[in-house]
């Protein structure tokens, strides 16, 4: 079929859905993301001549390359629509280059979302290649392959084949590396909390010890807590004072990428990639029968919480016809951007708010129906009125010991009708209330508990908790999480220990290598001011050339003394305590990329090599012979099998608690559910309490 404009967007996905809003004159192809990159080989920057790039086309991407410029030669203009970022950008002006197009000429298409209006809006609208966009872009790949093809291959050398170091990642790395030794140094703390059951007439309500004689007092030992309790005579307690408040609790804001991660993580169980591939496919374009295929979300990579002015309208619409006026903002809420927040685009939100969760179901898989849910609803509820709470504090009083209650209930729900903000317990908040009390009255303890405490270390980052202090301190961008979170596990710096990062001992040498030798490199106020800098070069303010060359310089320095200073590490095998059952030459444990694992020590005359396994103490439930063992499927999940595989082939994603069913004589497990953990049948007909 004829066509007089050809447009080349990224992925094959958004091909098909932009080509059909825009009719038979539009041709549009995808150039499958880049098409140049420096070489993988060497180097590729030439520091003697201004850090110039050398670019090559990706292997095998020539027949992508090919097929593209057959079809601009048949066009009567070209539309670059590759995605709206310092990536796209880039993608953008490679392709200029290989199809010999004027960088002058506006030929440079962008939009937010994928919809028809938004699309068509946007080609009346073209624009030349923003040159600082891919200059920060530029700046960014120059100063990552700068100190990842130096660093990485001292690494080698003096340490082990296989090892990288990168920006952003060894940054990641520190912040873990770091909490793991405040974890290691704690100390633990004695401190007593008192609870009381207290009672008005049939009404029961909690309260806690605070103070007496009118001053707060901490419990640090049962002694303190002796004293207390010696003071308490009799059942009667006085209440001394009654605090009504009324309290607004205002939504949280629209998302943007690192924080839509966050809450996935919490709310929904979802790894940082897997979040960032569902938002993808949410964005290029959903199926939607007889409606064609339509973006569903907005930009997914983003760190502004910016609105447009025609969503905010639709959604108070739509608000005030599903929920009542009182529920919709009548003045818009000011809301404030990161610190540090490019404002590129707009916040993560639904292209259209009157398409429903419910209205989509039917289109969408059950991955892309929660995060799609989740999306929506943050945004709907960011556009409602605050919630409005009933709060309570009462104090009881006997004998000069405090105890205080604090109640709270919800007058009005407001946006809590659509969403509450998830928290790392992944509780929400519930309701608590009193019963109604006056100054003067008098109330009954019911019964009042001593409890012994020690203070807790802090706790590992789990994925989401160390995206949000990257992002904090400045660290990355939204489109560098995923992939460094990726990198520093494939690496097998760290290691996932129940959902939280655990360094490993690969990891702890490169970091203290990486602290001694390349301070710069994981300062994090020093990375934070050149994530500034690549932000200057985008609008203009500064040269990428100068940024890159005031890190260089000293970096240059660091490196020479890094050749001399660091000494060849050997990392020593571990004597496994058997003999190979292949040769009888004693078994070692070895360090491999993807952790530690027994091997012959007659290596390589002999090859045998067996996976680590670890007993939980468990007899298999099958054959009653073997022990139970955590096992990694090939996709590293984790799953317990019987000791003497093959000959026993019993295997189980859950865990085997070691007793049987009493209604069926079947084996329990202990499976992981909302809240904690429950021990079930297999057979599905019995489950004991959850265990909180």
């Amino acid at each position: 079929m004829a066509y007089k404009y050809l447009v080349i967007v990224e992925s094959p996905a958004k091909a098909k859905t932009i080509e059909k809003y825009l009719g038979r004159n539009y041709k549009v192809v995808a150039s499958v993301g880049h098409v140049r990159d420096l070489p993988k080989s060497k180097m590729g920057i030439d520091i003697e001549n201004n850090y110039e790039p050398h670019y090559i086309s990706i292997r095998g991407k020539g027949d992508v390359i090919k097929s593209l410029k057959q079809a601009a030669k048949k066009a009567q203009k070209v539309y670059l629509a590759s995605d709206p970022d310092r990536e796209g950008e880039a993608i953008a002006w490679h392709l200029a280059f290989l199809l010999g197009l004027d960088l002058e000429d506006k030929n440079r298409v962008v939009f937010n979302e994928i919809t028809k209006d938004a699309v068509k809006a946007a080609f009346k609208e073209p624009r030349s290649i923003d040159v600082s966009l891919v200059d920060a872009q530029q700046a960014r790949r120059a100063l990552d392959r700068l100190v990842g093809y130096s660093i990485s291959p001292i690494l080698w050398r003096k340490v082990k084949k296989g090892l990288s170091a990168g920006r952003v990642q060894s940054i990641a790395l520190k912040i873990i590396i770091d909490r793991e030794q405040e974890i290691r140094e704690f100390i633990p703390e004695e401190y007593w909390s008192i609870d009381g059951n207290f009672k008005k007439q049939t009404k029961k309500f909690k309260a806690n010890f605070w103070g007496v004689d009118g001053k707060k007092k901490k419990l640090s030992n049962a002694e303190a807590v002796k004293e207390i309790t010696q003071r308490i005579d009799g059942k009667d307690y006085q209440v001394t004072k009654v605090e009504k408040k009324e309290r607004k609790r205002n939504p949280a804001q629209p998302f943007t990428t690192s924080n839509m991660q966050q809450e996935a993580a919490r709310k929904l169980n979802f790894r940082t990639r897997k979040t960032m591939m569902v938002a993808q496919q949410l964005y290029e374009g959903i199926s939607l029968g007889k409606q064609g295929t339509v973006g569903l979300i907005t930009y997914m990579r983003t760190d502004s919480t910016r609105i447009s002015d025609t969503a905010k309208a639709e959604a108070a619409e739509f608000i005030e016809n599903k929920y009542g006026k009182e529920y919709s903002q009548h003045n818009a809420r000011k809301t404030k951007n990161p610190q540090g927040s490019q404002d590129a685009h707009e916040a993560i939100r639904p292209t259209s708010v009157m398409r429903t969760p419910d209205e989509m179901k039917q289109y969408l898989d059950k991955d892309q129906l929660k995060l799609y849910t989740l999306i929506w609803s943050r945004f709907v509820a960011s556009q409602m009125t605050a919630a409005v709470m009933d709060t309570m504090k009462v104090t009881l009083e006997q004998n000069g010991v405090i105890f205080i209650a604090n109640g709270s209930k919800i007058k009005f729900k407001g946006f809590m009708q659509v969403y509450v903000e998830g928290r790392d317990d992944g509780k929400e908040d519930k309701e608590n209330i009193l019963p109604e009390l006056i100054e003067g009255d008098v109330v009954q303890s019911v019964s009042i508990e001593p409890k012994q405490h020690f203070t807790q270390p802090p706790a590992r980052y789990s994925e989401a908790t160390l995206i949000k202090t990257l992002e904090e301190n400045g660290v990355g961008r939204p489109s560098t999480y995923a992939p460094t979170l990726d990198t520093i596990q494939r690496r097998y710096y760290v290691k996932l220990t129940q959902r939280r990062f655990e360094p490993t001992e690969l990891g702890e040498i490169v970091n203290s290598l990486i602290v001694e030798f390349f301070p710069q490199i994981v300062d994090v106020n020093f990375t934070a001011e050149m994530e500034n800098d690549l932000d200057k070069v985008e609008e203009g303010k500064e040269e990428w050339v100068k940024v890159v060359d005031r890190f260089y310089r000293p970096f240059e320095k660091e490196l020479e003394k890094a050749e001399d200073g660091i000494e060849k590490i050997q990392i020593k095998d571990e004597p496994a305590g058997f003999d190979c059952d292949v040769c009888g030459h004693p078994m070692v444990i070895k360090l491999g990329r993807y952790g530690k694992f027994y091997a012959c020590s007659n290596f390589p005359e002999c090859r045998n090599t067996k996976p680590i396994i670890k007993e939980i103490g468990v007899e298999c439930p099958v054959c009653h012979k073997g022990q139970v063992v955590e096992r990694k499927s090939k996709k590293n999940r984790l799953f317990y099998g019987c000791s003497r595989y093959p000959d026993c082939d019993f295997t189980s994603w859950d865990k085997p608690v070691g007793r049987n069913c009493p209604k069926c004589d079947n084996y329990l497990v202990e499976k992981k559910v909302k809240g904690g953990k429950q021990v079930v049948c297999i057979n599905g007909d019995y489950e004991e309490a959850v265990q909180k």
